[in-house]
């Protein structure tokens, strides 16, 4: 009996060639392995045509494994990671400690990452602006360029990501001011900008719900906000050129935990309502900020441990509250407070809750210590230049406390209190 025929034989003989071609040959190397877009693999050559890693010896190389004749650039390339063959995030450079970084500029092709929801840059020595069709780039949600050499303002078309949760510019050499679409954005929740030159007020409407806003070390001018996001924890305007009270600004922001405004030109009297349980950094220091310590209504605040209080060269005047007794960093020095010590800080001390107080150059009359008590090493304390002797609280006074135990005494007779 003859066998039976396979159910292809009747086929004519090139649709049989062609199917077994189809069947047998092995698919190309490129439709094997090729996963990833043709669009984002000619910007990530775009990207390493611009970008070089900077050599150091021992350091690894980041773009080392950016080899473009490899399979599947989304499993093999360092930083990338994609989804259904479209770059998702993009991190550039390796991060490490003994690395340091890129060089060169960021190019306007990252725009054709249509799909890109991280842009991370590690430090390094970039140069040049940032690209304004970044604000192209819908789905972003993370952007952090920080410590690189990043110059020009920031680009207006970044206020156009409606999606962005974090943006981190930091440690640059930005210029211009700060747009004001970026602080309307509604999902921003992280903004930091320090350590640029941004000049210019800050934008009137902060109405982003942010958690953290970070604008320290650059040279912004003008008045606080009227107003601020009642979501923010942390907060700083440090080192700046800012002007004028802080009054009622932060009434409303019971969650901060982080408040920073030292080394500005604010002015007015200080506000008590700062004086609060959330915060366990309060940082007001070279200001000319005036007014007093408040007193306690009711139970004084539990500072934890890490807080810090400094409120140093400033105006402040007054006999001081124990308000701020337990706060474990407290910098009350070169201001004009009066009268004795509260026992509260006195005690703070000397069990070690309190392990840095400064009181230098005031013109407080007594610190009134327990016989025999001794004061733990881990402490520094400060009372010189005062209207007072001090029996203690020398050894630890910074150099730039002088060497002077006192302050002559016709100064602490004709100093008023106002």
């Amino acid at each position: 009996m003859a066998p039976k025929p396979h159910a292809h034989s009747s086929l004519p003989l090139p649709l049989l060639l062609l199917f077994l071609l189809l069947n047998l040959t092995p698919p190309s190397h490129q439709q094997q392995n090729q996963k990833i877009s043709t669009v984002d693999l000619h910007a990530l050559t775009a990207i390493k045509n611009s970008l070089t890693d900077v050599p150091f010896r021992g350091a690894t190389a980041f773009f080392s494994t950016w080899d473009f004749a490899a399979p599947d650039p989304c499993s093999t390339f360092s930083g990338v990671t994609c989804t259904s063959g479209r770059v998702t995030t993009l991190t550039l450079g390796t991060g490490l400690s003994d690395s340091p970084g890129l060089a060169g500029s960021l190019p306007p092709s990252l725009a054709d990452l249509t799909e890109l929801t991280q842009l991370i840059l590690f430090p390094g020595i970039v140069t040049g602006p940032i690209p304004f069709q970044l604000g192209q780039l819908a789905n972003l949600r993370v952007i952090s360029l920080t410590n690189n050499r990043l110059t020009g303002p920031i680009p207006q078309t970044l206020s156009l990501l409606s999606n962005l949760h974090t943006l981190d510019l930091s440690y640059n050499r930005l210029t211009g001011s700060i747009p004001s679409g970026l602080t309307r954005l509604p999902a921003l929740k992280v903004l930091i900008l320090a350590s640029n030159s941004l000049s210019g007020d800050l934008p009137h409407d902060v109405s982003s719900q942010l958690l953290h806003l970070d604008l320290k070390r650059n040279k912004l001018t003008g008045p606080l906000p009227p107003s601020l996001p009642t979501t923010l924890r942390y907060l700083s305007f440090s080192e700046n050129e800012m002007s004028g009270p802080i009054g009622s600004l932060f009434d409303s922001l019971a969650d901060v935990v982080h408040l920073d405004l030292g080394m500005n030109r604010l002015s007015g009297p200080l506000p008590q309502t700062l004086f609060r349980t959330t915060l366990q950094s309060l940082l007001l220091q070279r200001n000319n900020l005036s007014g007093w310590v408040p007193p306690v209504e009711s139970q004084p605040p539990s500072y934890g441990e890490g807080s810090i209080v400094d409120l140093s060269h400033n105006s402040i005047t007054g006999e001081l509250s124990p308000i701020l007794a337990g706060v474990e960093n407290l910098f009350l020095n070169n201001n004009r407070l009066i009268g004795n010590v509260p026992r509260e800080y006195v005690k703070s001390v000397y069990v070690g809750t309190t392990r840095t107080l400064y009181l230098q150059h005031n013109y407080i009359s007594g610190f009134h210590v327990e016989p025999g008590s001794m004061l733990p090493d881990t402490v520094s304390l400060c009372l010189s230049y005062n209207c007072m002797v001090p029996q203690v609280g020398m050894e630890a006074c910074p150099a730039s406390a002088g060497t002077e135990l006192s302050r002559p005494a016709s100064q602490c007779s004709v100093f008023t209190y106002g």
